[in-house]
């Protein structure tokens, strides 16, 4: 008998909802992914076409930035006085050489580089973009090119690149007034990025650093042009696909006349000070000469740090602008300023007299403020005052003054604030008042500090370029102009600066103008333009560097040389119509009349006399 089987039956139904559920579900999946595949199509193919296409054409389409030439920089009469020279530089790109101090110890086996360039190389490197190329060596010969070229292999990453350089065809002799251009730097990058024109640089490796150079850079840097290169995945061109030509920067015309400044420089050979000549008439610079200088051409290409250095630390100081920068006593070239107020406030008349027996002194105080004859000039009214340069007057006339009067009536001759001149480097020099010692060293002011500045000593600071324009207004009779360099851009047919003149000073009796500047006739052709063939007016000064005790005699002899006496002169010419005004600064060689006296005369016979011996009419 056969045992009994157990038979199972099949759940059809269960099964069947078991594979219809699975089923739902796995095409839930499917769908969900088609939907997120076709979300993800939408995304690239639609809503990010642009973008992709954008990054896809960045990596196909290469942008190269071409640099914009320079504009060239020329004298009042078209004499060029800034140009660009091509040369060969030795380029690296930071990002292509992997061991960057081992590549320059190999490279300088091929091309001469010295410890002080590789260590001012490596210094460059802090900071610098490293997809930005950086220059290991400029001004290369044809011979070390050649020597490069063939051992380029084996420094991937460095490069040889012509372009324009700026250079200066007449060295030091206007290094001040120009300036010059220098590599871009750290802070250079920090600025142009603040304000928002980095890209402008992005082909160009310098930048104006000083004077005209960086005061008009915008207009002298041009507009950088570009390439579209197609390139293949090793980044190699395949074809130029459009080309755009940078802008030149624009030519630009300076007021300063050349020979004028060589004969500027030529007198101030071996001393140290500063020549500046102005045309009265529209303010022009005509020569300005801060001596001793220096050669810009040796910033363009890059200083090493000893020769920086070696000039940083000269005690001629010959990388400070002494003709804007310099702040030395007046002394008595602002005796003319002082007699004019005198008589504008009335405090004196042209017949007013005073006696000089040699010294004076503040009533009630035993302290004698010595004339610098000592012997005294006797009876002096504000003429002879003037043309005698008597200290005695003066000392009197600020007494009755107050420095406080005397600060109101300078501070329209442009004293104690900047210019305005189109150079970045000026100081404000100092015209001193009883709110300004307060505020500078919370001390009172002194009666004796008001005799001092009675003489443009004491406090009181100026610089050459201050003084010049102040002696303008007064050779203008009160007209005043912003002292600038530029004449014109692009053309040299036409003045630029129409908005300079500022409002004029006007005094209650216009005659004083007359009373002051025929004294100064009289000391100049008295003294240095006897024999002139034309007119001319001028006040000398002599500007103590220490005080000398009361009842001590000074002697330069018996002095150390920086604490000598400075020379200064003021004079302008033709007197009755003045066209061209200077000021000149002789640091520690003494009498004024003695020193700067014959400086002034040579430069003005330079500008009067050039018609075959003539006067400038």
């Amino acid at each position: 008998m056969t045992p009994n089987k157990r038979i199972t039956m099949n759940d059809h139904v269960a099964e069947a909802s078991l594979f219809k559920r699975r089923a739902i579900f796995t095409f839930i999946c499917v769908f969900s992914l088609l939907g997120v595949l076709l979300g993800n199509l939408y995304h690239l193919q639609i809503l990010s076409f642009q973008d992709y296409t954008t990054r896809s054409n960045d990596n196909r389409i290469r942008v190269v930035p071409i640099a914009p030439n320079r504009g060239l920089i020329y004298d009042r009469h078209g004499v060029l006085l800034a140009e660009n020279q091509p040369f060969y530089s030795l380029e690296m790109l930071p990002e292509k050489v992997k061991d960057i101090p081992a590549m320059l110890n190999q490279l300088k086996q091929i091309v001469p580089l010295t410890d002080d360039d590789i260590d001012d190389i490596t210094a460059s490197l802090k900071g610098h973009r490293r997809f930005k190329p950086l220059t290991i060596k400029n001004r290369l010969t044809e011979d070390e090119v050649a020597q490069f070229s063939v051992n380029q292999y084996r420094f991937p990453g460095v490069s040889v690149e012509a372009g324009l350089k700026r250079y200066y065809p007449y060295s030091s002799l206007l290094t001040h007034a120009l300036g010059y251009v220098g590599r871009i730097n750290q802070r250079d990058q920090a600025k142009l990025e603040r304000e928002n024109e980095w890209k402008q640089y992005a082909a160009t490796n310098d930048i104006g650093k000083q004077g005209i150079e960086r005061y008009y850079e915008r207009t002298l840097h041009g507009e950088p042009g570009h390439l579209e290169e197609e390139v293949n995945n090793r980044g190699r061109t395949i074809r130029v696909l459009k080309s755009e030509a940078p802008e030149p920067g624009k030519d630009i015309y300076l007021t300063l006349d050349l020979k004028l400044q060589q004969k500027a420089m030529q007198l101030l050979e071996g001393k140290r000070g500063s020549i500046v000549a102005i045309d009265p008439r529209d303010g022009g610079i005509l020569a300005m000469v801060s001596s001793p200088s220096y050669d810009p051409n040796k910033f363009v290409h890059g200083i090493s740090s000893k020769a920086y250095n070696k000039l940083l630390n000269s005690k001629s100081r010959p990388l400070i602008n002494r003709a804007t920068q310099g702040q030395y006593a007046p002394a008595s070239t602002v005796k003319p300023f002082l007699a004019l107020m005198g008589l504008e406030h009335k405090t004196v008349t042209p017949q007013t007299r005073v006696w000089d027996p040699g010294y004076w002194q503040i009533p009630g105080v035993e302290r004698k403020y010595r004339d610098w004859k000592r012997w005294g000039h006797g009876w002096v009214d504000v003429h002879s005052a003037i043309v005698e340069s008597c200290d005695i007057y003066f000392y009197n006339l600020a007494y009755k003054s107050g420095v406080d009067s005397i600060a109101k009536f300078m501070g329209p001759f442009g004293f104690g604030e900047t210019t305005g001149v189109d150079i970045t480097e000026e100081s404000p020099g100092i015209l001193p008042s009883k709110g300004w010692k307060r505020a500078r060293y919370n001390q009172p002011w002194y009666i004796g500090d008001t005799i001092s500045v009675g003489i443009g000593q004491g406090y009181w600071t100026a610089t050459p370029l201050q003084i010049a324009n102040a002696a303008a207004t007064l050779a203008n009779r009160g007209k005043r102009f912003i002292p600038h360099f530029l004449k014109s851009v692009t053309t040299n047919s036409t003045n630029e600066n129409p908005d300079n003149e500022l409002a004029p000073i006007v005094l209650k009796d216009p005659n004083n103008w007359n009373i002051v500047s025929e004294a100064m006739r009289e000391a100049a052709h008295k003294s240095r333009f006897k024999d002139a063939p034309y007119t001319a007016a001028m006040k000398t000064g002599t500007a103590q560097v220490f005080s000398v005790a009361e009842d001590t005699r000074y002697n330069a002899k018996t002095v150390d040389e920086h604490l000598r006496d400075n020379a200064l002169v003021i004079a302008y010419a033709p007197y009755e119509n003045p066209k061209i005004v200077l000021s000149v600064v002789l640091e520690n060689v003494g009498w004024g009349s003695k020193n700067a006296g014959p400086v002034a005369r040579a430069m003005l016979d330079e500008y009067m006399l050039r018609d075959n011996g003539k006067a400038v009419k």
